[in-house]
């Protein structure tokens, strides 16, 4: 005969979770793991961990989250690892690792994205340069001193310039192949400058568009005497 609000006998008293308040089950600590891991996850996410440096190498991954584990294995610091602990410090690291993983994907994602935002305006620039050169024309012949075409032709330049574009080319400039195309080579020494500007080159920010066309001649004060 049983009576009411007698408490029961377990069925096994002397199992750990009868016997020590404390016990924590492998089911709760694989739970208390996910739910910790879950925090930590979403900690990274609001602080990344990688801050807005570059990519860390898999390497750099692996010394942060074994300093990381040798410091937080213990997690109530009593001195003893138990096997909740340790499991919560093995999630806890595959959760960093995957968001520092994923902070390197996503900047990696980022700089593509840029460059191929920054070719594609490159492009689109480069086929607007021979207006560029008419205009160029047009006002070595002073067509653009005044009028309707002036006012295109400056706020034209404006939007290209404001889009990066930048010119170079000058009768004095040193010489270089990497940047001028030379035409016709009138120089004599051994030092050689550009004598002549046929075409000026351009840039977007750092990127090459366009080569000047250039003529090749001696500095100026190398040049023979007529």
């Amino acid at each position: 005969m049983t009576y009411p609000n007698t408490p029961q006998m377990p069925d096994d008293p002397g199992a750990p979770e009868n016997t020590d308040p404390e016990y924590v089950s492998p089911d709760q600590a694989e739970t208390l793991a996910d739910e910790a891991a879950e925090s930590a996850a979403l900690d990274e996410a609001d602080e990344d961990p990688l801050g807005e440096s570059a990519e860390l190498s898999d390497a750099e991954i692996d010394d942060a989250l074994g300093a990381e584990r040798e410091v937080n294995t213990d997690a109530d610091g009593d001195g003893v690892v138990s096997e909740a602990e340790l499991q919560l410090a093995e999630r806890t690291e595959d959760l960093q690792r995957l968001s520092a993983e994923y902070a390197n994907y996503r900047r990696r994602s980022e700089r593509e994205r840029a460059q191929v935002a920054e070719v594609a305006k490159s492009r689109v620039i480069t086929e607007l340069l021979p207006l560029l050169d008419d205009l160029e024309l047009a006002a070595q012949h002073g067509d653009l001193n005044e009028g309707p075409l002036k006012a295109f032709s400056d706020k034209f330049r404006s939007v290209l310039e404001a889009q990066g574009l930048s010119a170079f080319g000058t009768a004095g400039d040193e010489f270089d192949p990497e940047l001028h195309e030379a035409v016709q080579d009138l120089s004599q020494g051994e030092t050689k400058v550009v004598d002549t500007v046929l075409r000026k080159g351009y840039r977007v920010g750092d990127r090459l568009v366009r080569n000047a066309m250039v003529l090749i001649g001696d500095p100026a004060e190398g040049k023979p005497e007529a």
